[in-house]
């Protein structure tokens, strides 16, 4: 782990807990509430009876590089103690143990199905002590009036409202474990008076319950794996990830989150907004949303993402700064919108280009619009939206200019058929970024994603399935194009796109292929399928190509030209169609998409696609 050391101790329960109370051991901002359910309390609460290991906990000494806002453990007093450390992982069980075992207060937790109640908790002593009955049945919830009842509460069961009623049910109050000398001496003088046959019984029962269960929890330890102060923002995040398996994993968001509340600014409201402010998610959402069923195209651009578009600008202020000061070469501080940059975008960077990053993603909703990509579900790359909004943002107004909208279109087409898109992105990102700014305004060359970009012709023979971006690619080009709607001749244009509910169906049907013994793999790739309205698709049912076109001819279209002109705007050959020669139909078609594919890309498609053992990919290892 780089930047960092830790050291690995085990420390008293008793003193973590009195830590918690004090403050000296806080939670980061970041941190979740906590959330446990009493099942899983009261396993823990059996656990530690038993002295089994419930796991390490991690802290980070407070002091260094990584300022986080702290607050308290959930149920402790106002800080008396400044903190001089923060709880990483293990804050649902340190604090499930302080809510049960160090306060004196009811626990507000849910029962295994999310209902909210609230319950004390007890160590049945006899069961407990029972080798025969399971620890976690010796552990028991009770409400927060300490009386159990049965018959619909008509009839108490246990009443546990008194030190007097405790001991003679024989239940020792969790809340108690730490510090239980005054409850144990009133159980001794509540047997005092008793004959000596009973007393002898009780003080036997006392001292084995104080030797197997209580002394347990005063000597049970946690192992601690303390971060000193030296230990990095990206460590930070790195170690915490290895380590809270079981818990939320903690994104660059959440990390930063925290280090910007420790300077008062609230990044998630910024973020999900509040009852009174409408957060930047939601206006994503909303951005060209037509119909409420179906959100925005930028509706699944996450809060990393946006993060990532501010550290590329902020990471280029900082290159073109030691450029001034006359660094050179690898002294120069890269651009980037990896993890470690994020986590180091200062709030000053951050309040400089949000504005300006929510512009550019607003700009590259507009221009995906413009290329018919309407939905999430259709595009080709979500990661391909943080360079774009960056480009966007760079450019300004210009970018619209019809010029530079084409060297764009081009760059991302080349992304979406390279599929350069899928894995790895971080360094693309950032290259592009520069590449393509440049590239638009004259003043650099090509962008790598277009020089490193490659189509197989033979790749839309495996391209089957939404999984592949190239596949989503093909149908927002056919509609970019001009398709128009067999049946109403319409363009696919954003209104009709949802209205009719346009997907991409199979041109020679399923059922008609199947029927003819053609192979799914062949008839079910993307050359086989087209943009299609569903009361279309609908209509075309698992007919003949030559007797649905004949029904849509005569029910819907003014002419035969009318269709067949329709069916041309998709690169159907209509001879082939209507003479259901399906696979003289597959070649004409694939060499139309080909040239579309070229045009889009600028870039020829290379013809000899197979690899070494002649088999493609398909869209499920993509």
């Amino acid at each position: 782990m780089s930047n960092s050391s830790f050291t690995t101790n085990p420390v008293a329960l008793k003193n973590l807990l009195l830590k918690c109370h004090s403050g000296e051991m806080q939670l980061p901002d970041f941190q979740r509430s906590w959330v446990w359910d009493e099942d899983r309390i009261k396993s823990l609460i059996a656990s530690i009876s038993r002295g089994f290991p419930i796991g390490a906990i991690m802290t980070l000494q407070v002091g260094g590089g990584v300022e986080f806002k702290p607050r308290m453990i959930e149920g402790a007093p106002e800080p008396y103690e400044s903190a001089d450390a923060l709880l990483l992982d293990g804050q649902q069980r340190l604090t499930s143990i302080y809510q049960v075992a160090f306060r004196k207060e009811v626990v507000h937790t849910v029962t295994p199905k999310k209902l909210k109640v609230d319950r004390f908790f007890y160590i049945d002593m006899n069961k407990a002590l029972d080798a025969n009955v399971p620890r976690e049945e010796a552990i028991l919830g009770v409400p927060a009036d300490k009386i159990i009842r049965t018959d619909f509460g008509r009839s108490v069961q246990l009443d546990l409202t008194s030190r007097e009623k405790e001991i003679k049910a024989e239940m020792f109050p969790v809340n108690l474990v730490i510090d239980a000398d005054d409850w144990l001496s009133a159980f001794d003088e509540f047997y005092f008076r008793e004959d000596l046959q009973i007393r002898t019984s009780k003080s036997d029962l006392k001292k084995s319950f104080k030797k197997e269960i209580l002394e347990v929890f005063t000597a049970y330890a946690i192992p601690v794996i303390a971060l000193d102060k030296s230990t990095s923002k990206e460590a930070v995040c790195v170690v915490f990830e290895k380590v809270n398996t079981g818990g939320k994993p903690l994104d660059a968001f959440e990390l930063i989150t925290a280090i910007y509340a420790a300077d008062g600014h609230e990044l998630r409201k910024d973020w999900y907004g509040d009852s009174e402010t409408e957060g930047r998610a939601q206006r994503f959402t909303n951005t060209y949303k037509v119909h409420e069923s179906e959100p925005g195209i930028l509706s699944e651009v996450g809060n990393t993402d946006f993060m990532q578009v501010i550290s590329l600008f902020h990471t280029r202020d900082r290159r073109i700064a030691a450029a001034k000061e006359g660094k050179i070469g690898k002294e120069l501080p890269a651009i980037s919108a990896n993890r470690a940059a994020l986590l180091n975008v200062p709030l000053e960077a951050y309040k400089r280009y949000e504005d300006l990053a929510e512009i550019g993603f607003t700009r590259a909703a507009q221009f995906l619009r413009m290329l018919h990509v309407f939905r999430p579900y259709d595009l080709p790359y979500q990661s391909q939206v943080v360079p774009l909004a960056a480009i966007l943002a760079e450019l300004g107004d210009d970018w619209d200019r019809s010029a530079n909208r084409e060297k764009i279109a081009q760059w991302y087409w080349n992304g979406v058929f390279g599929e350069l898109y899928g894995s790895s992105t971080e360094t693309r990102i950032a290259k592009d970024f520069i590449e393509v700014v440049k590239w638009v305004n004259g003043a650099g060359v090509v962008p790598s994603t277009i020089s490193d970009s490659t189509f197989r012709a033979d790749r839309l023979l495996s391209m089957r399935m939404r999984l592949s971006a190239a596949y989503k690619g093909v149908n927002a080009l056919l509609m970019n194009e001009g398709a128009l709607d067999f049946r109403t001749g319409k363009k696919f244009e954003y209104t009709l796109f949802f209205d009719e509910s346009v997907d991409i169906h199979h041109i020679f049907p399923q059922k008609w292929c199947e029927n003819n013994k053609i192979e799914k793999k062949i008839y079910d790739s993307i050359i086989n399928k087209t943009p299609i309205s569903s009361k279309t698709n609908r209509m075309i049912g698992g007919a003949a190509p030559s007797a649905y076109l004949e029904t849509i001819e005569k029910e819907f279209v003014e002419s035969r030209q009318v269709l067949d002109e329709a069916l041309r705007t998709h690169l159907i050959d209509v001879e082939l169609l209507r003479a259901d020669k399906f696979s003289e139909f597959m070649q004409q078609r694939q060499l139309d998409l080909i040239a579309l594919i070229e045009k889009a890309t600028g870039k020829a498609v290379y013809q000899d696609g197979k690899d070494e053992s002649g088999e493609y990919e398909d869209d499920e290892m993509i």
